[in-house]
């Protein structure tokens, strides 16, 4: 595994609003299954910080009325993942976490190397992110049970998770790749 110095833990869009959608199938199931992720990212980001590895937070603007509209409470970032002082939040318009953002900055800033992913909505941003991340030139370690969606489709989110897992395993870009591993594996 690399020297601490060169991993960073990235937190994509796990806010307030993220699955706040009034047409949300089986929407008990799917908010447990939320919140159980945001307890394991909980988990991740206190390991990150003990080791003194950084902590990064992606935060989705979304349009006017959209359900993660900065002007509007579901903008806001669980409070069970409340960033520290002076952890960097990159806020973004797209699912690429890199796309016209300063991510690429950040982690450079860093000397950042491997980053471990973790977040919401796994088929768009968790996914986009990742595969950009491997082309950008880092490892990547996604956490298998620390992304989260919501079903779609004929797909329920178990199945989008567990595809996603699936295809991004080994995924790789050159000399650079993907590891899905679950929260109880990873070290930092």
């Amino acid at each position: 595994m690399p020297a601490a110095s060169t991993t960073a833990l990235v937190v994509i869009d796990v806010q307030r609003g993220i699955l706040d959608d009034p047409q949300l199938k089986r929407k008990e199931k799917t908010l447990k299954a939320l919140d159980e992720t945001v307890s394991r990212i909980a988990k991740l980001i206190a390991q990150a910080r003990a080791t003194s590895v950084p902590v990064i937070y992606i935060q989705h603007d979304g349009a006017k009325g959209h359900r993660l509209d900065p002007t509007t409470p579901g903008w806001r970032l669980r409070p069970e993942i409340a960033p520290n002082p002076g952890e960097p939040i990159i806020r973004k318009r797209a699912s690429d976490s890199f796309f016209e953002t300063t991510l690429d900055a950040e982690l450079s800033a860093r000397a950042t190397r491997r980053l471990i992913v973790c977040g919401c909505m796994t088929q768009y941003c968790v996914d986009t992110t990742t595969r950009r991340a491997v082309s950008q030139g880092y490892d990547v370690v996604l956490v298998a049970d620390g992304h989260m969606t919501s079903d779609s489709g004929s797909l329920t989110f178990e199945q989008i998770i567990a595809h996603h897992n699936s295809v991004l395993h080994g995924f790789d870009a050159g000399a650079h790749e993907v590891q899905v591993v679950p929260s109880s594996k990873i070290s930092f």
